[in-house]
């Protein structure tokens, strides 16, 4: 069945966008056409920026609990269409719909719980010296999400920004923006006032664009590559825009001398292989020590040996597609130019995985003996693809795990726990996991160097959508 959504949400109300383009939506498992959303323009930029803008001055002003009170019957709706959400989900990015339901729908709608209960202990006004220094809603919001988790990056942004008093205008990933639809009758059914929250959808140059060089929009909240926010952070200059920007990633996972090799492993290729290698944190490089590379690789070999590719939709399914034609030649481009560089194919290949003649698959695929320079340990690949890369002692892994542009996230596994937090200081990295630490939605998320600006989530993520003013008293 092919979703129709031929309407944009502003204003409080659902109406036509001004102009008559529109864009298809493809099924990630064999490429079908399973949606159609408008491509809409700078004219309905306008609109929904207006609209938030004009909502602005009452919504900044309204009580805190009567806010969060509208985010909780927010948190309510989208529970209650739980299933709904992560099919969908499942069927536009090609998440397995066996962890589909927990990491693309059920965990997004727990950021919404996790704001209400810290908001309340945030303090908006402190005194120093003779000044009472406060924090005060920044204003328009504009949030552009990518596609990998398409409801967590919507609802980590518009959840904090409605919560602190700010409006927003939401621009989703083209390629998976059905579950924006859900989130916006949602908001409806919640009863936020009219303005509050505006969904445009559209491409980067239709949409996206004219959002971030938009006069009246006072920050650029963005999920994406870090091409992407090369590109937002340009445009957004013109007009001194507050920009938080989660970008890409090249993430190391250190696993010591002394580490528990089979946990270690287990873990650490889970990590690099959820959701089809199509995550930002995801652990793509594997540091073992030269001495331990061959039992390494012969447990990745052995683990990679479990995943079974096929329909997301199937519950034996624990390995989907990607999420479209473009990704897959890009991330088959990337496996034969390791093999080009030198690379050592311990698992996988370009090829067409045997068990699905249709579809954006790609073997999940391992290389070793993968040297810092080489292309596929710079750059993000951002699909099932995991290089194992030697190092000599713990200041050379810290060498190699610090030695791209990115510094988004990673790991490390010792015995020794306080040896392990050592070398996890010394990664330029914005979170770090110490022996497979479970990730934890209350602390800040974002990056070092080029893998972005700001934090997202907890505290420190809502810290964001403020604006500082001193009031100086004689």
């Amino acid at each position: 069945m092919v979703v129709v959504r031929d309407e944009l949400y502003v204003a409080g109300r659902w109406r036509r966008p001004h102009g008559q383009d529109e864009l298809l939506v493809h099924g990630a498992a064999n490429g079908a056409v399973i949606g159609i959303i408008p491509d809409a323009d700078a004219v309905d930029v306008d609109d929904a920026v207006e609209a938030a803008k004009q909502a602005f001055p009452a919504w900044s002003t309204t009580p805190l609990r009567e806010r969060l009170e509208l985010i909780r019957r927010l948190e309510e709706a989208l529970t209650a269409r739980i299933d709904e959400l992560a099919r969908t989900i499942t069927t536009e990015v090609g998440t397995p719909v066996r962890v589909s339901r927990l990491l693309q729908a059920e965990a997004p709608c727990r950021s919404l719980a996790h704001y209400r209960a810290l908001l309340p202990e945030l303090s908006l006004e402190e005194k120093i010296g003779s000044s009472v220094v406060i924090r005060e809603p920044l204003g328009v919001v504009a949030c552009i999400t990518a596609w990998n988790y398409p409801l967590q990056q919507v609802l980590g942004k518009v959840g904090a920004a409605l919560a602190t008093g700010c409006t927003t205008v939401v621009k989703p990933s083209e390629v998976a923006p059905l579950s924006a639809f859900i989130v916006a009758e949602a908001v409806d059914e919640a009863g936020f006032p009219a303005g509050v929250f505006n969904l445009v959808t559209g491409t980067a140059e239709s949409v996206g664009e004219p959002l971030v060089v938009h006069p009246d929009v006072d920050m650029v909240h963005v999920t994406g590559s870090t091409r992407a926010g090369r590109r937002i952070g340009a445009l957004a200059a013109g007009t001194i825009k507050r920009l938080a920007l989660e970008l890409g990633g090249k993430s190391a996972n250190v696993i010591l001398d002394d580490a528990d090799l089979a946990q270690a492993v287990k873990v650490g290729v889970a990590n690099c292989f959820t959701n089809s290698g199509q995550t930002c944190t995801a652990w793509t490089r594997m540091l073992v020590p030269h001495g331990r590379l061959a039992e390494v690789e012969e447990l990745v070999k052995a683990r990679v040996a479990g995943y079974r590719l096929g329909d997301p939709l199937d519950p034996a399914t624990n390995m989907g597609p990607l999420v479209s034609q473009r990704q897959q030649e890009s991330v088959r481009g990337f496996i034969r130019g390791a093999l080009d560089e030198g690379a050592r194919l311990v698992a996988g290949g370009p090829e067409q995985p045997e068990e699905t003649s249709v579809g954006y698959f790609v073997k999940p695929t391992v290389f070793s003996d993968v040297m810092p320079g080489m292309t596929i340990a710079q750059e993000e690949v951002f699909g099932p693809v995991l290089a194992i890369m030697p190092f000599d002692d713990d200041d050379d892994a810290i060498r190699i795990a610090n030695s791209t542009i990115y510094g988004l996230a990673g790991g490390v596994w010792s015995q020794d726990t306080a040896r392990a937090a050592r070398v996890a200081r010394r990664i330029r990295a914005g979170q770090v996991d110490i022996n497979g630490s479970f990730f934890n939605a209350q602390a800040p998320f974002g990056g070092f160097k080029q893998s972005g600006v700001g934090r997202e989530l907890g505290i420190h993520g809502l810290l964001e959508f403020y604006e500082l003013k001193s009031l100086q008293y004689a």
